[in-house]
């Protein structure tokens, strides 16, 4: 099976100065806008950083109820967030690393069974395998 998503930007102007908007092939995002002011001053709009956080949350919790799933485990819920850091180094951006957040309401299961099928989730991710930043884990249950 091959599935293929699209996304699209468009930049006008040069470099501070332009701006640009983001959309998805879904709808999702139709002409977000984004911009130097909102990925490096904290300004209104998007960024690259978050969307891959977005992407990276909702992928690593669809693959964490996967192996939960696997495990005969029914998470009530998972949440999940991700923050990218985008650092400069020798005069280039790069990303640099992702901290995952894993919050989880599961039933009957221990807490070595769960640290051990949250990083089982963390390596199969596809998001997870796309990324080459180290990729930090902070998983934990709320209820057991």
């Amino acid at each position: 099976m091959k599935i293929k998503r699209t996304g699209s930007a468009i930049w006008q102007g040069g470099f501070p100065g332009g701006s640009g908007n983001i959309s998805t092939e879904s709808g999702a995002l139709h002409a977000v806008p984004y911009g130097v002011a909102s990925r490096f001053e904290g300004q209104r709009g998007s960024n690259p950083e978050e969307l891959i956080a977005a992407a990276h949350a909702s992928c690593f919790a669809m693959a964490f109820a996967l192996v939960l799933g696997e495990g005969h485990f029914v998470p009530k819920q998972l949440a999940v967030s991700a923050e990218v850091t985008l650092e400069q180094q020798s005069g280039e951006f790069s990303i640099t690393m992702v901290h995952l957040v894993a919050r989880a309401d599961i039933d009957g299961i221990d807490a070595a069974t769960f640290a051990h099928l949250a990083n089982v989730a963390k390596t199969t991710c596809p998001v997870s395998k796309l990324l080459r930043a180290q990729i930090d884990l902070d998983a934990s249950l709320v209820s057991a």
